[in-house]
């Protein structure tokens, strides 16, 4: 079998690829903007939601901090120039909204960690019983 080095390698895409593309809402057909961040979820290694600056701002230098969260699930195609997502109501979020739903997140997580720790006690109890 003979491999074609003239091929460039498949690779990933890096971070800095993602903030040179637009975004557009295949929706309506407006320009979003470009990706600023990302919302990674660590523990199972993907990437949860891509994070684009609010009309107000120009920047990241003036405005109100709004930023329009777009779901991963939302993404239809990523392009060599844009990404193309699907938006029906695009809802701009501040940042104490998107702090109040991490810390909902963040103790939805605990409760499930402290539930799953209280279930492993009563198991480890229940063993030594019998």
């Amino acid at each position: 079998m003979r491999v074609n080095t003239n091929e460039p390698a498949s690779r990933g895409m890096k971070i800095s690829d993602f903030q040179t593309k637009d975004v557009i809402n295949i929706t309506d057909g407006k320009r979003l903007g470009q990706i600023s961040d990302l919302e990674l979820d660590l523990q199972q290694g993907r990437i949860e939601a891509i994070v684009v600056p609010g009309y107000s701002r120009f920047m990241g230098l003036f405005g109100g901090g709004t930023d329009l969260i777009i779901p991963w699930r939302n993404i239809v195609k990523i392009g060599s120039d844009v990404i193309l997502v699907k938006m029906d109501e695009v809802k701009e979020q501040t940042y104490d909204e998107r702090e109040r739903e991490a810390r909902l997140y963040d103790e939805q997580r605990q409760s499930r960690t402290d539930r799953a720790e209280r279930l492993e006690r009563l198991n480890r109890s229940q063993r030594r019983t019998i």
